[in-house]
C-alpha cells in the first residue's frame, strides 16, 4: 500500500456535524524541551528529521544545560532551530519552543523519548479529516531501561470518545506526545510555569474545558521512556501537584453538575493518596511524625474500615508497621483493603 493511500484506525468523539476534509494539509512542527540531554537529544532529533512526512521545523528550547546538549545541537545546524534560555523548567521550555514554532500543530517530542517514522505522516492524516479536533495523539510502547514494558493505552488506561471533559477531571488521557494546534496552545497560555509536576494534565484539562476535542491514532508510532528509580518524596510531589490541579478545576464556574461530582471524586480520591503516602513515607522518620501522619490517616473519610484499623497501629506501633514493610521488601504497602502504595509511572 502507497503511504499516500493508508488509512488509520481512529478513536476520537463523533463530530457535531461532520466536517469537510481540508484541502491542504495542515502543518506540524516538532518542538522539543530539552535540559541536561545529551545522551538522548541526538535519538529524539533523528526521529524527527526521518519521518516519512517531514515536519515543517524541529524546534529545541535548550533551557539552560550546563552539560553536551549544546554540542549535541551543534551537529543539527541548519537542520533544527534552537532557542536558548536560562533554566526555568520544562513548561517554560516546552512554551518558548510554541513560541518560536510555525506550524499550524506543534508537535511535542520529549528528549528521552522518539517517534516511529510514520507518526507525523499519521497525526497529519488524522488532522486532514477531523478538522475539528485541536489535540491529536497516538498510542506508543512504553519502555524503562531500554525494555518493552506496555502500550502506552491499555485496559487500566483507556482512551474515551465520550464525554472528555468528565474524563479529563478524573484523569489525564492525552498521552503527552501530542499534536496541538498551536493557536489554541496560545490561546489558553500554554503550560503553566507555577507547577514542576502535572502540568501536562493542567494543560490538557485547560484545553478540553475551554471546547478542543482530542483524538487519537490508535497505533503505536513512538516510543515513550518510563522515568524509574524516582525517590518517595518525589511521588508525593506528584500527588500534591494532582491535588493542586483538581482545586483548581473545582474552582471553575463553568462545569455541570455531573461534572463538578467528577472532579468531587477524583480530588477525594487524590487526597486520599496523598494522606496514604505521606504516612507511609513517615515510617522512615522519627515515630512522632510517624504517629501524626497515621493519625491524619486514621480520621480520613475516604479510608476503609481494615485501612483505619492499619493506621490506628501506625499512630500507637509505627515501627511494627515499618518493620512489616520492609520484610515485604517490594516497595509496596498495603493499607487497607485494596488499597497499595506503588511507584508512580
Amino acid at each position: 500500500m502507497r503511504s499516500a493511500d493508508r488509512t488509520w484506525p481512529v478513536l476520537a468523539p463523533e463530530p457535531e456535524v461532520q466536517p469537510e476534509p481540508l484541502r491542504i494539509a495542515p502543518s506540524m512542527s516538532v518542538v522539543v524541551a530539552a535540559y541536561q540531554a545529551e545522551r538522548t537529544l541526538a535519538a529524539a532529533l533523528d526521529s524527527a528529521l526521518a519521518q516519512t512526512l517531514p515536519p515543517l521545523e524541529v524546534v529545541v528550547c535548550d533551557d539552560g544545560s550546563t552539560d553536551d546538549t549544546a554540542a549535541v545541537l551543534e551537529r543539527y545546524a541548519g537542520r533544527v532551530l534552537v532557542v536558548r534560555q536560562d533554566n526555568g523548567g520544562e513548561a517554560a521550555a516546552k512554551n518558548a519552543a510554541v513560541e518560536a514554532a510555525s506550524g499550524d500543530f506543534v508537535v511535542v517530542l520529549d528528549a528521552d523519548d522518539v517517534f516511529e517514522a510514520e507518526r507525523l505522516e499519521a497525526l497529519t492524516w488524522l488532522a486532514v479529516r477531523r478538522p475539528d479536533l485541536d489535540v491529536l495523539t497516538t498510542d506508543a510502547v512504553v519502555e524503562a531501561d531500554g525494555r518493552e514494558v506496555r502500550r502506552a493505552y491499555h485496559p487500566g488506561w483507556t482512551f474515551p470518545v465520550e464525554d472528555q471533559r468528565a474524563e479529563i477531571l478524573s484523569r489525564n488521557f492525552v498521552l503527552g506526545l501530542a499534536a496541538v494546534r498551536r493557536e489554541r496552545w496560545l490561546e489558553v497560555g500554554g503550560f503553566d510555569r507555577s507547577l514542576s509536576r502535572a502540568t501536562d494534565w493542567d494543560f490538557w484539562l485547560r484545553l478540553v474545558l475551554g471546547g478542543s476535542r482530542v483524538g487519537l491514532v490508535d497505533a503505536p508510532l513512538a516510543r515513550y521512556q518510563l522515568a524509574t528509580g524516582t525517590l518517595s518524596s518525589d511521588r508525593i510531589g506528584v500527588v500534591r501537584a494532582r491535588v493542586v490541579v483538581l482545586e483548581r478545576a473545582d474552582a471553575r464556574d463553568d462545569l455541570a453538575p455531573h461534572e463538578r461530582a467528577v472532579v468531587g471524586a477524583a480530588l477525594r480520591r487524590e487526597r486520599l493518596d496523598l494522606t496514604v503516602r505521606s504516612a507511609v513515607a513517615s515510617l522512615s522518620g522519627s515515630p512522632a511524625a510517624a504517629r501524626r501522619a497515621h493519625l491524619r490517616l486514621a480520621v480520613h473519610p475516604g479510608l476503609s474500615p481494615g485501612g483505619r484499623v492499619r493506621a490506628v497501629v501506625g499512630v500507637v506501633a509505627p515501627a511494627r508497621l515499618a518493620a512489616r514493610r520492609r520484610r515485604r521488601g517490594d516497595g509496596r504497602v498495603e493499607i487497607g483493603s485494596g488499597l497499595w502504595v506503588q511507584p508512580l509511572d
